[in-house]
C-alpha cells in the first residue's frame, strides 16, 4: 500500500510542482512587460496542460496587454464561469473589461468587488481607473487616494493619479477653468518633478489661455536632455510666434532643425521639429525656402501626414486656397479624425466662400475634439458675420467756408443665408451756414440685398428714395448703389461699381438738387512679400451738365502686423469738364501726391484703434503747390460679444475733399449691436451639428 501511494505521489505532484517552477519564467516576462514573449511562453504550456488555470490567466493578460482585448475578454468570461468564487479572476475579468473599453461594465463590476473586498489594492486602483477612463475625476482622485492608503506610494497608483489629474487638468481648460487646471497639475510635479507630460500640458493649456510667460516656462523647463531641448525649443518658438515675434521664432526654430539632425531615427521628433521650422519660414513669408524644406522632409518621409498639412498651410498663406482645400482632402483620406484637416479644410472653405462647408467641418473638429478652442473661436466668427444687427452712426462736420452739418446713419443687416442678405437704411442730414443762414436738410430712405455668388463673385444693390428741404425749394429723387465684386486672380479684387447720388456737402449744393451719377472701377492688388497697390477710377456726370474724371492710386508697404503698421503713397488726380469755382470745387486740374503713415490694432480685441496721418503738396490747375495734412483717429471698445461702439475724429486740408474750402474737419461715433445671438438660419447650421 505504501508503495502505491508513493507511486501515484511521483505520478501527480512531482509534475505539478516542476511546472509551478517553469511557469516562473512566464511571470517573469509578464512582469517585465514582454507580452509577445510570455505570450508565446503560455501558449506551450497550455499546448501540454490545456485546462492549467495559472497559464490560463496568465495567458489571457499576456494577449490582453498586447491589445487583444476581445479574445482575452472570452477567456476570462469562461475562467470566471468555472472558478465563480476565484476573486483573482474577477480581478483580471473586470481588467479585462477595461482593456476592451467597456467602462461602464467595469465600473458596475469594480463597485462588486469592492464590496466583496474593501482592502483589495488591484480591485480599488482598477476601479479608480476605470472612472478616470469615465471622465468621472473627482471620484476617480478620491478611489486612488484610497488605494495610495492601502499600498503606501505604490508607483503603478502614483502613475495612476498623475494620468487622473492630466485628463482632469484637459477637462477644465476646455471648460476655461485654466487657473484651477494648473494648480493641479502643479500638484503633479511634487510626485513627479519636472515630469515631461505633465510640463507639456501645462505649457499647452498656456498656449490656450494665452498666459504665454505661464507656456514659456514650461517649455524651458522641458530642457533636461539633448531630445527634451528640442521639444523645448519647437515650443519656444511658437511661443515666440504668439508674440508676433516672428524673427526670433525662425531662429528658435533654425536651431532646433540643427539639433535634430542626429534623430533622424526618432520619426516623430524629426517630423514635427522640421515642421516647426518649415511654420517659422512660412510666419516669415519665406515662401520658396518654406517649399524646399517640405520637399527634403518629404524625400525621407512621403507618407507622413504632415507634409501635405505643410503644403496645404503654404497654399493658405499664399492665397491658393483651392490648393489647400485639396491638400486637406488628401490629409481626410489618410485620417477622418486629424485636427489639422478638419479644422485646416473648414478655414479654406471659409476663405473660398463656402460658409456651409465651413460649419460642418468645424463641427467635424469639435465631434473629434470637444470643445476645441480654435474650432469653437471659427464657428463663433462664421455665426456672428451672419447674425442681424442694426448700425447707427452720427457725425458733426465743419470747414472753413462756415458750413456745418449733423449727419445721421441709421441701419438694420439681416442675412437670411450664408450667401444672402438684406437691408434697410435711414440717413438724414442737416446743413447750414453759419454766415449767409442757409439751411437744407434730406432724408434719404434705402433698401437692399447683397448675394454672394461664390467666394469670387458678389453682387450688392441698393435703391432709395431721397427728400430734400432746401431754403428755396423742396424735392425729392431716386438715388441708388450698385457693386459687383470679383477676385479674378489669387490676391486681387476688381469692383465694377455704380452709385446716383446728391450733392450734399452744403445747403446750397442740396439747395441745387445737383445729382451724380458715379460710374467706379476699384482695383487692389495684394502680394506676398507685404507690398499692395490700390487703384479707382471714378467717372461722374452731374445734372447740371458738368462730370468728373478722378484717379486716385496708393502703393503701400505693410512694415508690421501686430498691430498691422503700414505706409506708402498715395497719388490724385482730378478734372472737371466745367469750372464752376462759385458753387463747387471743379478745378479743370487736381493733382495731390502724398506719404501716409497707418496703424491698425487687431479689431477682435476688447479696445482697438486705428491712427492714420498724411503729408503730401496739391496743385490747383496753375497755383502754386500748397502742403496738405490729413489725419484720423479711431478708439473703439466691445461691450459685449453683441455690442461694441467707436469714437472717431479726422481732419483734411485738401481741396479735394471738401465742396468749399480747404480745411474741413468731422468728429462722431458709431454704434453696432447685433439684435438677435444667433442668425436667423440657426436651426439650419445647428443641423449639420448632429450630422
Amino acid at each position: 500500500m505504501l508503495r502505491l501511494l508513493l507511486f501515484v505521489f511521483l505520478i501527480v505532484c512531482i509534475p505539478v510542482c516542476t511546472i509551478a517552477q517553469e511557469l516562473q519564467q512566464g511571470f517573469d516576462a509578464l512582469e517585465t512587460g514582454k507580452y509577445a514573449k510570455a505570450k508565446l511562453f503560455f501558449e506551450n504550456v497550455l499546448r501540454d496542460y490545456p485546462q492549467h488555470r495559472t497559464a490560463r490567466l496568465c495567458y489571457g493578460r499576456a494577449i490582453g496587454l498586447l491589445g487583444d482585448s476581445t479574445n482575452a475578454l472570452s477567456l476570462f468570461i469562461k475562467l470566471k464561469q468555472e472558478y465563480p468564487n476565484d476573486f483573482e479572476i474577477k480581478l483580471n475579468y473586470a481588467e479585462a473589461l477595461l482593456w476592451d473599453k467597456q467602462f461602464i461594465q467595469a465600473e458596475v463590476f469594480y463597485e462588486k468587488l469592492i464590496i466583496e473586498n474593501s482592502q483589495s489594492f488591484p480591485a480599488v486602483l482598477g476601479y479608480a481607473n476605470t472612472l478616470s477612463n469615465l471622465k468621472k475625476y473627482e471620484q476617480a482622485l478620491n478611489t486612488v487616494a484610497a488605494a495610495l492608503k492601502i499600498q503606501k506610494g505604490n508607483p503603478n497608483a502614483m502613475v495612476s493619479r498623475k494620468y487622473i489629474r492630466l485628463g482632469y487638468a484637459n477637462t477644465m481648460a476646455q471648460e476655461k477653468k485654466y487657473a484651477d487646471a494648473i494648480a493641479l497639475l502643479k500638484e503633479n510635479l511634487i510626485d513627479f518633478p519636472n515630469d515631461k507630460d505633465t510640463q507639456l500640458t501645462i505649457a499647452n493649456i498656456g498656449l490656450m489661455s494665452n498666459d504665454l510667460v505661464q507656456a514659456q516656462k514650461a517649455y524651458i523647463a522641458l530642457a533636461v536632455d539633448a531630445k527634451d531641448s528640442i521639444i523645448s525649443l519647437n515650443g519656444l518658438a511658437l511661443v515666440a510666434h504668439k508674440r508676433s515675434k516672428e524673427k526670433k521664432a525662425l531662429c528658435i526654430a533654425t536651431d532646433a532643425k540643427n539639433r535634430v539632425a542626429r534623430f533622424k531615427q526618432d520619426s516623430i521628433l524629426y517630423v514635427s521639429t522640421q515642421a516647426r521650422y518649415i511654420q517659422a519660414l512660412l510666419w516669415n513669408q519665406k515662401y520658396k525656402s518654406a517649399k524646399i524644406a517640405t520637399d527634403q522632409l518629404q524625400s525621407f518621409y512621403p507618407q507622413d501626414i504632415a507634409i501635405p498639412s505643410l503644403r496645404a498651410t503654404r497654399g493658405m498663406y499664399r492665397g491658393n486656397f483651392k490648393t489647400s482645400l485639396q491638400h486637406y482632402e488628401q490629409i481626410l483620406e489618410q485620417d477622418t479624425t486629424s485636427f489639422d484637416g478638419n479644422l485646416g479644410i473648414s478655414n479654406a472653405y471659409r476663405a473660398l466662400g463656402d460658409d456651409m462647408k465651413s460649419y460642418e467641418y468645424a463641427f467635424k473638429t469639435l465631434q473629434q475634439y470637444p470643445k476645441q478652442p480654435d474650432a469653437e473661436k471659427l464657428i463663433k466668427v462664421l455665426k456672428k458675420s451672419h447674425t442681424p444687427f442694426v448700425e447707427e452712426k452720427t457725425a458733426l462736420t465743419f470747414d472753413n467756408g462756415d458750413n456745418e452739418a449733423i449727419a445721421v446713419h441709421l441701419k438694420a443687416e439681416v442675412p437670411i443665408s450664408t450667401n444672402a442678405k438684406t437691408m434697410v437704411q435711414y440717413d438724414y442730414r442737416t446743413t447750414k451756414n453759419t454766415m449767409t443762414k442757409f439751411e437744407a436738410s434730406s432724408h434719404d430712405f434705402w433698401l437692399g440685398s447683397e448675394y454672394k455668388f461664390s467666394g469670387r463673385t458678389s453682387l450688392q444693390a441698393k435703391i432709395g428714395v431721397n427728400s430734400t428741404q432746401g431754403f428755396t425749394t423742396d424735392y425729392t429723387a431716386i438715388i441708388a448703389r450698385a457693386t459687383l465684386s470679383l477676385k479674378p486672380w489669387r490676391l486681387q479684387t476688381l469692383n465694377f461699381g455704380y452709385t446716383r447720388e446728391l450733392q450734399n456737402f452744403n445747403a446750397d449744393l442740396l439747395n441745387r438738387e445737383i445729382i451724380m451719377n458715379n460710374y467706379i472701377l476699384t482695383y487692389n492688388l495684394g502680394t506676398t512679400i507685404n507690398l499692395g497697390w490700390f487703384t479707382q477710377l471714378i467717372h461722374t456726370s452731374q445734372t447740371d451738365t458738368n462730370s468728373r474724371n478722378l484717379l486716385f492710386t496708393s502703393l503701400y508697404y505693410t512694415m508690421h502686423k501686430k498691430p498691422v503698421i503700414k505706409g506708402g503713397v498715395n497719388f490724385q488726380y482730378i478734372t472737371f469738364d466745367k469750372q464752376v469755382p462759385t458753387i463747387y470745387f471743379s478745378p479743370d486740374q487736381f493733382k495731390l501726391g502724398e506719404l501716409f503713415l497707418e496703424v491698425l490694432s487687431d479689431k477682435s480685441k476688447d479696445w482697438y484703434y486705428h491712427l492714420s496721418a498724411a503729408l503730401g503738396q496739391q496743385f490747383v490747375e496753375e497755383d502754386p503747390a500748397t502742403s496738405t495734412f490729413r489725419t484720423e483717429a479711431k478708439l473703439g471698445h466691445h461691450f459685449s460679444e453683441r455690442f461694441d461702439a467707436y469714437i472717431y475724429g479726422k481732419y483734411s486740408n485738401i481741396a479735394s475733399a471738401t465742396a468749399a474750402g480747404f480745411e474741413f474737419g468731422e468728429v462722431g461715433f458709431r454704434l453696432k449691436w447685433y439684435f438677435l445671438s444667433t442668425p436667423v438660419f440657426d436651426k439650419k447650421i445647428e443641423a449639420l451639428r448632429q450630422d
